[in-house]
């Protein structure tokens, strides 16, 4: 009988082989079984491509540009194939190398002024040094975080210098209507404004530089997402009333009497998308820190939730009685509302629970995050609050905060006094020098330096007042007064607490019932000199 050894020999001895077709096809050809990741094999494919060309003598570079051109193609494209993974850990390699840096150079500046006797160092030496290194990025990364999360408060009131001059403000950018907002980037370098004729505007804030923003057509707003005007109105309102910049600085979102969120891009100015869903108009905007979800407030009572990346809604907040006014939001996910219900509510995202406070006798206009148990708040009567969690009730209060005929603008302590429920007056009210009731001194706008004790309040009296936060009596110190003319209807703090930024207008934010004329519009920046 023949034997079939010889087959049986072959068959075990190569891969199994299938057919398809007319061509013979086998297992160790086919890329699932490749033990090799994708992205190898695409840069294989490429080797091979380039040893393809390689043999091409003929092809010649015609000039340096050209390579220049390749090569910057070559690293997008390497970019372009970056796992979500890989990139994390790419931009967590160069700020470690960054903090390295700044901790090399503390370490140099400590060892400038000791004499090295030793010339000749062991073998251990160059790791001693490596160590104390790390130990000095250890801990700045420890601080920044603590810092972040508010559990270390920034000493920054105290160091704050007393302006030498008197008109220390200075004009940045000039509106023709009222400003109704103001925003910086995360990096301090570039800010934006809002007025009431629909005008933004990107400037730097080292030169002033502006650019405007170009509001599209109708047809453009529709194939955008915006519905038609409700009511008698026949064009979307351009009447901007709130700004928030994202973290990453890519998205800046606008909201106003259009009942629309609306998102542009900060590189090139365009408006890429506008969202419906509020029933009124879109009072108050901002992203929560680090994220790319956004939390806006409207006049029709309601919170809503998005996020920018997806380009999608998320989820709609209830709980006040009456109109949003102002809000704000840190890294946790905790929003901090005031509405003209007369209360403050915190709304806990992940619990889907609220914490509502109650104000003593007065309507709250603005909010702001001191840390995520603590807040401050403005009100109508020209007050400002400083609450805690731990507490519904405001535990200090500074009546007559911006009275509107001010003789003497130094505070006197000695006339403050005690009030029954835990709360103080900054001074005795007189009717002959204060006018408290009317809208000159409503607490427009209030702001926080992040993750420190240094804050300030903005109305219609002429002047901005900074404050020293007492974390551990709980209470609240005036520390200086700075004059500008007109109704400061926002504020925002550099995060160095260089410099502090102010939308000034003729009129007030959300209304008409008050003027100033010899008010400029536009935006003022006050720099703070640090001891």
């Amino acid at each position: 009988m023949p034997t079939l050894t010889g087959k049986r020999s072959k068959k075990r001895g190569g891969a199994k082989v299938h057919k398809r077709g007319n061509k013979k096809y086998s297992i160790n050809e086919d890329p699932f079984f490749s033990h090799q990741k994708r992205r190898r094999v695409e840069d294989d494919g490429m080797d091979d491509d380039d040893g393809d060309d390689d043999d091409d003598d003929d092809i010649v570079v015609s000039s340096a540009s050209e390579e220049e051109g390749v090569a910057e193609e070559a690293e997008e494209s390497e970019f372009d194939r970056e796992t979500a993974d890989e990139k994390r850990q790419r931009v967590a390699k160069e700020y470690l190398d960054k903090i390295r840096a700044i901790a090399r150079r503390e370490k140099e500046d400590d060892d400038e002024g000791e004499e090295d006797e030793e010339e000749d160092e062991d073998e251990f030496g160059g790791r001693v040094r490596d160590g104390v290194r790390d130990s000095l990025v250890s801990k700045i990364l420890q601080q920044e975080q603590l810092e972040e999360s508010g559990r270390v408060r920034r000493q920054i009131a105290s160091r704050v210098k007393k302006p030498e001059t008197v008109d220390n403000f200075c004009a940045l950018v000039k509106h023709r209507h009222s400003v109704t907002a103001v925003a910086l980037s995360e990096d301090d370098l570039r800010g934006f404004s809002a007025s009431k004729d629909g005008t933004i505007l990107h400037w730097d804030v080292s030169s002033g530089k502006s650019e405007k923003y170009a509001w599209p057509r109708e047809d453009t707003l529709r194939s955008h997402g915006t519905k038609d005007p409700q009511g008698r109105a026949k064009k979307h309102s351009k009447h901007v009333l709130a700004l928030a910049v994202s973290s990453d600085g890519r998205y800046l979102a606008s909201g106003g009497q259009d009942r629309h969120v609306h998102l542009w891009d900060t590189r090139t100015r365009e408006h890429i998308q506008a969202f419906p869903g509020h029933r009124g108009p879109v009072s108050c905007l901002t992203y929560r820190q680090g994220t790319s979800e956004l939390f806006s407030g409207s006049f029709d009572r309601t919170i809503k939730m998005w996020n920018m990346d997806d380009r999608a809604y998320i989820n709609t907040l209830f709980g006040h009685q009456s109109e949003v006014l102002t809000i704000d939001c840190l890294r946790k996910e905790r929003v901090l509302t005031v509405g003209r219900d007369r209360t403050m509510q915190l709304f806990k995202i992940p619990e889907e629970t609220r914490i509502v406070f109650r104000a003593p006798a007065s309507s709250l206009e603005c909010c702001c995050f001191i840390s995520n148990d603590q807040y401050l708040t403005g009100s109508d009567d020209g007050s400002v609050e400083l609450w805690s969690m731990l507490r519904k009730k405001p535990v200090y209060i500074i009546k007559n905060a911006h009275p509107f005929f001010l003789k003497d603008n130094k505070f006197d302590n000695g006339d403050s006094e005690k009030i029954p429920n835990g709360d103080a007056e900054n001074f005795k009210s007189n009717p002959e020098n204060t006018q408290n009731s009317t809208a000159h001194s409503w607490v427009s706008s209030i702001s926080v330096c992040r993750g420190s004790d240094l804050a300030a309040s903005g109305a219609g009296n002429g002047y901005i007042r900074l404050w020293a936060v007492k974390s551990e009596t709980n209470n609240i110190q005036p520390l200086y007064d700075l004059p500008l003319v007109g109704f400061v209807n926002s504020l925002a703090f550099a995060k160095s607490g260089e410099f502090l930024v102010a939308g000034v207008g003729q009129e007030p934010r959300l209304g008409r019932w008050g003027r100033v004329q010899a008010a400029s519009n536009g935006v003022a920046v006050q720099s703070l000199k640090l001891l």
